[in-house]
């Protein structure tokens, strides 16, 4: 199966600006970035509840990037490189398409903001609600019991955020 936006030419700073102005036209009002060796975040706010994306980004040194294709022989380093980069654009694209459609199904009235992005929603604890569940989802479907969601800080918290993100 082909990726989606896999030829891009659309650069990643382009894609960032895209998803800000996305987001901004459906309402979010706070944002922040960061980037760590293999990865990506951006946070927003929007009606009022946080949410954060941690974008994975491709390890420059996988073979995928090191290794033609069809031959599998070495790529030279700045046909690496391009691949990789070719990489980061895709992810970026994908994840403004995923912002964007969550947003317009959203404005259709198909589900709200808070489904289409709740497992990026930020809890008290400054985990996300898909981190937080993951674990328990895994134990429900091994032992068959119901997880008492949300246990922990946001149970025992007074439920107000404590992550801020400033413009």
């Amino acid at each position: 199966m082909t990726r989606y936006a896999a030829t891009t030419e659309v650069s990643t700073d382009r894609s960032k600006a895209e998803v800000e102005r996305t987001l901004v036209r459906y309402g979010a009002d706070q944002f922040a970035y960061a980037t760590s060796p293999g990865q990506a975040m951006i946070g927003f706010r929007l009606s009022g509840r946080l949410y954060r994306f941690i974008l994975p980004l491709p390890d420059r040194q996988s073979e995928e990037f090191r290794l033609t294709p069809n031959r599998r022989t070495a790529r030279s380093d700045a046909a690496g490189q391009a691949a990789w980069e070719q990489g980061c654009r895709q992810r970026w694209r994908a994840l403004a398409l995923y912002i964007k459609a969550v947003l317009e199904a959203r404005e259709s009235g198909i589900i709200s903001a808070e489904d289409g992005f709740l497992a990026q929603a930020i809890l008290p604890d400054g985990s996300t609600v898909g981190a937080s569940l993951e674990p328990q989802l895994q134990q429900a479907y091994a032992n068959g019991k119901m997880p008492q969601l949300l246990s922990g800080p946001l149970a025992l918290g007074d439920g107000k955020p404590r992550l801020e993100i400033s413009r």
